[in-house]
């Protein structure tokens, strides 16, 4: 139980299903929050239906409830928008972002207005500080990250090399391929068979593993930077792997 080291737990908090509409319902004028990921990462790579994340958004607006997005694992280009709720015309009230924001240093943000931003100044005073907040060389980092990723149009390319994943990734013992631009999951049925390819990919020159609450699916979150030849090699060893299960 990955919960039981952190117990006890914030109180009153309750969970809904994904892509669940009659589900949203339970928001209510007591909720004061609802976190979500647009699209679930570690759930193996679930994309929204078309319509749940603005019906999400006028649900939280009908009550007052804000709503928070967590594009850690989604933001900076990743799925061919700088953040995906550029894709699905939705504007949270909190924006959640970390990994890619550094480009390998490590860096995280809470984006939200200045009247929201306000209210963790005053109560508590100076509730919005941390200890290592602002770390000037990993601002740094993020800072030219972000101008390169502009400037060298990295984002241009990701529809391309999203399409190229699905066109070789074809095999009967590969169920499926879910992915929104270079993030995406291979679901190959059950933990056993994914870790035998993931240890054959290990051994072959290919970095990968599995989600963690979505162990059947292979994970591939390659850079940005990675070249059409470089996707063509990797794919030939996820498939060496394949060919191996029994």
């Amino acid at each position: 139980d990955f919960k039981t080291a952190y117990r006890p737990l914030l109180p009153d908090t309750r969970t809904i299903d994904f892509n669940n509409e009659k589900q949203l319902g339970q928001i209510d004028k007591t909720t004061a929050c609802v976190i979500i990921e647009p699209i679930q990462g570690e759930a193996g790579v679930r994309i929204p239906n078309i319509n749940f994340l603005k019906k999400l958004r006028e649900r939280c607006d009908e009550v007052g409830a804000l709503l928070v997005f967590d594009e850690i694992q989604t933001g900076f280009g990743r799925t061919g928008t700088l953040f995906v709720l550029e894709q699905y015309f939705v504007i949270p009230d909190i924006l959640l972002v970390a990994k890619g924001m550094g480009g390998g240093m490590p860096i995280g943000a809470f984006i939200a207005s200045k009247e929201l931003m306000s209210v963790f100044k005053t109560n508590p005073i100076l509730g919005h500080i941390t200890t290592f907040g602002g770390h000037p060389v990993c601002c740094a980092a993020a800072l030219a990250t972000l101008n390169v990723i502009l400037k060298e149009n990295l984002m241009d390319e990701i529809a391309e090399k999203e399409k190229l994943f699905h066109q070789l990734l074809v095999h009967p013992k590969i169920k499926e391929v879910r992915s929104k631009g270079l993030l995406l999951a291979v679901e190959l049925g059950d933990f056993e068979s994914n870790k035998l390819v993931i240890d054959y990919c290990i051994e072959n020159g290919v970095i990968t593993d599995w989600f963690l609450f979505c162990d059947s699916s292979l994970r591939i979150a390659p850079p940005l930077t990675i070249t059409l030849e470089e996707i063509k090699f990797a794919c030939s060893v996820i498939l060496k792997g394949v060919n191996k299960l029994p």
